[in-house]
């Protein structure tokens, strides 16, 4: 399987108990400020459906009885909201269907089985966000067969075509993003576009390119809900831009020592986001031993900053990926203080650092960390 990030927001199932028109339709409130959302989901009699309000911080999930597959939902919002709807699958809601709510009268008709693929009607901003997703469609069908050949390579143990592979998915992802600015340009009063560039760029930020991107909105979008994210996600990549100084924090070892970044100085440092949990973490981490092992005698060190809530799996990993680097946790998941000081919403992800504690480079995976670190140390 292709090793994607792990991500903190891209979510499709949630448990029951935790509980994208034209630039008119942006993030302006209308003067009914109501919405009702009806619809008829066919192999699906009765039993709950559930509405995920994204929109909102914190995220709230609605929910209503099915009768005869019909159900109803209604209320109050700002402007466009995007939101997911779901129905119970094995004892969890499974939100397969995505789409932005809008004020006045939407309905939604469509399969339990193919519930992704339900049709919406009454919300000019998801007419407006189905024309965007109609130029990505070709992207995602490409990155689809690309999944499937990375996985019949990967059971073949063909690493060099894998590897080649994932630079040609990291393209995809650039184009994902061109395709995101140009939309924003072109209709810079859009909701839609608010979100796609959240989207598109919330996980591997570049700081220039989305300080252009974010300025070129309308000002009312601006101050809507994705584009306070997106000037959240620009502040921290700012302060984390290769060439600033590293945010000092300090947190315990496996031993409950405090642990302070500042006392990693002289040393080139790179401070390492990982969990347990995460699979491409785990894959990742004989890359990092191997750096560690040939680069520590000449002045590399590594401060591994996991993102568990449980310590016992947290220091499992570390023996079983023979990890021993300093390790540091707060133990509180994707709300690890340092991680959000980091802006960090997805890992792996990791910074070098220079002898006084200057960020030097960020997002350095597989032969990009051996490369850099020969330039730096020889």
């Amino acid at each position: 399987m292709k090793l994607l990030p792990c991500i903190m927001l891209a979510v499709v199932l949630y448990t029951l108990s935790g509980c994208h028109s034209s630039d008119q339709s942006s993030a302006k409130q209308s003067a009914d400020s109501t919405y009702t959302l009806t619809g008829k989901i066919t192999g699906a009699d009765t039993g709950w459906v559930y509405l995920l309000h994204r929109s909102m911080d914190p995220s709230i999930t609605d929910s209503v009885k099915m009768d005869g597959g019909r159900f109803t939902f209604s209320g109050k919002a700002k402007g466009p909201e995007f939101c997911l709807l779901g129905i119970p699958d094995n004892g969890q809601a499974s939100f397969r269907l995505s789409f932005f709510l809008d004020t006045g009268l939407i309905r939604i008709s469509g399969s339990k089985d193919s519930l992704n693929l339900a049709t919406i009607t009454g919300s000019r901003v998801q007419d407006e966000y189905k024309n965007f997703l109609a130029e990505l469609k070709p992207m995602e069908e490409r990155e689809r067969k690309l999944g499937k050949l990375y996985d019949s390579l990967e059971a073949k143990g063909q690493k060099v075509n894998m590897d080649s592979i994932q630079k040609t998915f990291g393209q995809i992802e650039k184009d994902k993003k061109e395709l995101a600015k140009a939309y924003a340009r072109k209709h810079p009063a859009s909701i839609v576009a608010a979100f796609e560039v959240y989207d598109n760029f919330f996980l591997e930020p570049d700081a220039g390119e989305l300080d252009t991107v974010y300025h070129g909105l309308d000002t009312g979008l601006q101050n809507s809900y994705y584009g306070k994210k997106i000037k959240n996600v620009l502040e921290k990549t700012k302060m984390t831009a290769v060439g600033n100084p590293a945010p000092e924090f300090t947190q315990n070892d496996v031993s409950d020592k405090p642990v302070a970044l500042s006392s990693f100085r002289g040393k080139y440092l790179l401070i390492d986001f990982w969990a347990s949990w995460c699979g491409p973490c785990r894959a990742e981490n004989p890359n990092v031993l191997k750096a560690y092992h040939q680069y520590n005698p000449k002045g590399f060190d590594i401060l591994g900053v996991s993102l568990d809530d449980k310590k016992d799996k947290w220091e499992q990993a570390i023996q079983k990926d023979h990890l021993t680097w300093t390790q540091v946790s707060d133990l509180k998941g994707w709300k690890n203080s340092a991680a959000e000081q980091y802006g960090i919403n997805a890992i792996p992800m990791n910074f070098l650092l220079d002898k006084n504690g200057k960020i030097i480079a960020r997002g350095l995976r597989g032969e990009e960390l051996e490369k850099k670190l020969h330039e730096v140390l020889n």
